[in-house]
């Protein structure tokens, strides 16, 4: 079992969504929520006794807004308000967001038996009169919270391109934010249960079981084609005749089922930091370790090239002593000023996070590497608290095991045979060996779905487009979570795509290079489709 990395398949970390916010928007911090049921319907709340759970199964056609019985939640009319104050300041925002709910069912395939209350929030068009409809944004995951997306990003946006044309507008997927979210251990136990360097047999066993006894109505739910389906009744609710997106990372795959689920309904469509719909849990994630391996290298070997660099003067040396540092945490851990133990599970967390912020990164990791090796663990484990969702506090985010939920609910559930198995470790010991040998089984498993309760008919699969629209993909050369094969391939599967590339390392590319961002800016507002084989530098100005 993965011993963490939630951010690893998806949500925008610290760096990258602070560059984001001085371009266009920011953050990602969930905050509770929970469901409302059907008039006449138990509610499927976060106390409902653990039962037996259905396998979902794809919703019969026709689908969306042409299905009958969809017709009041395609109906509905949102309720906005000035957004409540937030619950852990007390503060009130006295700034422009609005803030409702929408009603969706829970089931697609049967209206009736439930329904849930997602939260969304809009920043209105900063130039109305110039106003060309609503841009819905995803910051990845699963599990990133589209709400505090928007929320973090509203004073940065201001006067941006997008902004004065659009209603930003972001929502909290099932499961995660003030969605029904998906919380099942407190947060002792979870303390424990991410850092660990020694995870029993039962370790996915034990997030599963937990998760099983208090949300066993809602997990098989909680998938992406669902929340791609929420967003086809947020856009007719919303009054937009087609869906203008940007979606980062996991957001990639969300927009991609969204396309291929509802094609005649694709407006302007932005796929940044593009994941591979059409692999294996197990492959996927080879190749993603792959990524992180060559990302923690370049890091290591311009690290040697400085001055005072923790891990020596050798460029072809250092990424091994970084890697022998991390390891040797397992059984030599560090105490922080507070008590916590930093095991090696914990710092390897915390570096791997912070390569997703590329070269802008590099200077304060090396430095709180260096603080690691000379016993002061304080920094590093501030690092790997990010990765985790876990405030100076000690509490985790609300929806702190939406990423192992959808994922499983993503059909990540199947379990290779044992000939593949070992061939996948082969070939993980092949392309990732330093990254992946703390615990190489548990790389193969991020998030570990094999013993969760809630069987999925969702399989890998290349996603395909029927719609007429054009859908921009952007991919970054460097990028270690997605890599850019990654983006590359869903652009030949979608169909009617362009791909549009980013030279430079760090995870995806709109907030990394003024010239992405004058690209899809262009793209999302007048339509106009990236030369094919564009490229961009990092960080360049738009001339």
């Amino acid at each position: 079992m993965k011993n963490l990395r939630p951010s690893r398949r998806a949500t925008l970390p610290v760096a990258v969504t602070a560059a984001l916010g001085a371009a266009l928007l920011a953050g990602c911090t969930s905050s509770g929520g929970g469901t409302t049921a059907a008039s006449g319907t138990p509610s499927p709340s976060a106390t409902t006794a653990a039962t037996p759970t259905a396998t979902p199964t794809p919703t019969p056609r026709p689908t969306g807004a042409a299905d009958p019985a969809l017709k009041a939640f395609y109906g509905q009319q949102l309720a906005w308000a000035a957004c409540p104050p937030d619950p852990k300041t007390g503060t009130t925002d006295d700034s422009a967001l609005q803030c409702t709910t929408l009603k969706v069912p829970l089931d697609y395939a049967n209206p009736a038996t439930g329904t849930l209350d997602v939260a969304v929030v809009r920043d209105p068009a900063g130039k109305p009169d110039q106003r060309v409809g609503s841009l819905l944004l995803n910051p990845g995951g699963p599990g990133g919270s589209g709400v505090n997306m928007v929320k973090a990003g509203a004073k940065q946006s201001k006067g941006t391109t997008l902004h004065d044309r659009f209603d930003m507008v972001g929502f909290d997927p099932r499961g995660a934010g003030a969605t029904s979210p998906i919380n099942c251990l407190d947060d002792h136990a979870r303390d424990g249960w991410l850092t660990t360097d020694q995870p029993g047999d039962d370790h996915g066993k034990a997030l599963a079981d937990a998760c099983q006894a208090k949300y066993a109505s809602v997990l098989p739910y909680v998938g992406t084609r669902n929340t791609a389906r929420d967003m086809d009744v947020l856009r007719a609710a919303l009054g937009d005749q087609k869906l203008n997106y940007l979606g980062m990372s996991y957001g990639t795959y969300l927009g991609s089922l969204y396309a291929e689920e509802f094609p005649d309904r694709v407006g302007h469509l932005v796929l940044d930091g593009a994941t591979s719909p059409s692999t294996s849990l197990v492959q996927h994630n080879v190749e993603q370790q792959a990524g992180f391996e060559r990302a923690l290298k370049a890091f290591a070997a311009d690290c040697a090239g400085k001055d005072g660099c923790p891990l020596g003067q050798d460029p072809d040396r250092a990424p091994q002593k970084l890697a022998d540092f991390l390891d040797g945490l397992k059984d030599k851990p560090l105490t922080t000023s507070d008590g916590r133990t930093l095991t090696a599970t914990a710092a390897w967390n915390g570096v791997l996070d912070n390569l997703y912020g590329g070269e802008r990164d590099w200077k304060p990791l090396r430095e709180i590497i260096k603080a690691a090796m000379r016993g002061k663990g304080d920094y590093l484990y501030q690092l790997a608290d990010g990765a985790s969702g876990r405030d100076k506090d000690g509490h985790y985010k609300a929806s702190a095991d939406a990423y192992t939920a959808i994922h499983c609910a993503d059909g990540a559930t199947n379990t290779p045979p044992a000939d593949q198995l070992q061939a996948a470790l082969a070939d993980l010991a092949t392309k990732a060996p330093l990254v992946s040998k703390h615990n190489p089984a548990a790389a193969l498993f991020d998030p570990d779905c094999r013993t969760w309760p809630a069987a999925s008919a969702e399989k890998p699969h290349a996603v395909k487009s029927a719609a007429t629209n054009p859908i921009v993909v952007v991919g970054s050369t460097g990028d270690p979570a997605t890599p850019y094969a990654w983006a590359e391939k869903l652009t030949s599967e979608l169909g009617n795509a362009v791909l549009l590339t980013r030279e430079g390392e760090g995870h995806t590319g709109y907030g990394a290079s003024s010239c992405i961002r004058t690209a899809v800016d262009a793209f999302l507002v007048d339509g106009t489709v990236p030369a094919a084989g564009t490229r961009c530098p990092t960080y360049a100005s738009a001339g």
